[in-house]
């Protein structure tokens, strides 16, 4: 008689060694690269399996950073972003280091403070065709560059978009100062709004500037 392999058992979770932290199916977690020098892998948690001798496997589908992709990392990617990949693997347990949070790019925005751990993603990627999903975003300021959380930005109060302090010719403290901001075009529009952009000791609470908190 043949001889069968025995199946493998599906389990709801494990604990990452040497740690109380337990990682479920879904969570995202830091995996130990092979290479010490790079940060820690990002990946999320697709499946748990213990075979007969009890190592325990996860399945993961990898996150990349934007290094990592085809393109590069460009101009408008920040520091802690993410793309989720179509790429999965199988990886021995003893990899994960610990969990993380990877948000949605929205949720990231309206953080208070960003710790170590938190990411966020708001592409899908294809790692054989260096593709995008989705494949176009809305974009900002005179630059037309999709927007970096990282950067700060300030508001328009006529037309309502979004302008980076730089390329206004202004730094971040003369924007701090600011009573109200008008950009070039309508301020040529009205020359009694280019009056008004005005400077403060201290920002008032209406003007409108946003710093990884900046709501879409």
């Amino acid at each position: 008689m043949a001889k069968l392999k025995p199946p493998k058992k599906v389990l709801d979770s494990f604990t990452v060694k040497g740690t109380h932290k337990v990682v479920r199916v879904g969570d995202c977690v830091l995996m130990r690269p092979q290479d010490t020098d790079k940060p820690p892998y990002v990946a999320r948690v697709e499946k748990i399996e213990v075979d007969v001798r009890s190592n325990v496997k996860v399945r993961v589908r990898w996150y990349y950073r934007p290094e990592e992709s085809l393109g590069g990392r460009r101009q408008f990617h920040g520091a802690k972003e993410l793309f989720l990949s179509d790429h999965y693997d199988v990886q021995s347990a003893d990899t994960v280091e610990g969990k993380c949070t990877v948000h949605t790019f929205k949720n990231y925005t309206k953080l208070e403070s960003v710790g170590s751990d938190d990411y966020f993603c708001r592409f899908e990627y294809k790692a054989a065709t260096g593709g995008f999903t989705p494949d176009r975003v809305a974009v900002y300021c005179k630059c037309e560059m999709p927007y970096n959380p990282d950067d700060l930005m300030v508001q328009c109060e006529a037309c309502k978009d979004w302008f980076h302090p730089q390329c206004m010719s202004l730094s971040p403290e003369q924007v701090k100062k600011m009573d109200h901001f008008y950009c070039p075009d309508c301020s040529s529009q009205d020359g009694d709004k280019k009056s008004r952009n005005s400077h403060r000791a201290s920002p008032p609470p209406e003007t409108k500037m946003e710093h990884k908190r900046r709501k879409k």
